[in-house]
């Protein structure tokens, strides 16, 4: 069983502070910018950042969809850390600044992997279906959070 990781980053024309708030904002920015594959949204405990607990499902393929219970933390200034509660995957966000009024946000998904034939697909295409998910999300989060 191999571990398994996906990165996506994106410069977003506004303030560090600004976007990670609006990520961090569960109960209300966060379902407006998640795309299409992700359904059944809800907010069970908390609602802003650490302490959050959310459930939604994930819809990576037409076959695979992932029921995700998240238990979410911020471990240093501007990471969030989403602990799926049903399986090994761990989410982590990070805005750092990228210049004068711009932001990096970089997003890492990282699971351990099936084994054998499975896993080796896994291994090779998981990782982009994942990336071209959250390049969706953050394009909504720039759409969101730009002037």
């Amino acid at each position: 069983m191999a571990q398994v990781e996906a990165t996506t980053e994106r410069i977003i024309a506004a303030q560090p502070e600004d976007v990670f708030d609006a990520l961090a904002d569960y109960s209300g920015t966060r379902a407006k910018i998640l795309s299409e594959h992700f359904s059944e949204y809800e907010v069970r405990e908390g609602g802003d950042g650490e302490g959050t607990l959310v459930h939604w499902k994930l819809q990576a393929t037409s076959k695979r969809i992932r029921d995700c219970l998240l238990e979410v933390s911020e471990p240093t200034d501007g990471e969030l850390v989403e602990k799926d509660r049903n399986s090994s995957m761990v989410t982590t966000w990070r805005v750092t600044p990228a210049g004068e009024g711009s932001s990096r946000v970089v997003v890492t998904s990282v699971w351990n992997g099936a084994g054998g034939i499975g896993g080796f697909f896994e291994k090779t295409f998981a990782p982009k279906g994942l990336a071209r998910i959250y390049d969706a999300v953050l394009d909504k989060l720039a759409t969101e959070t730009e002037k």
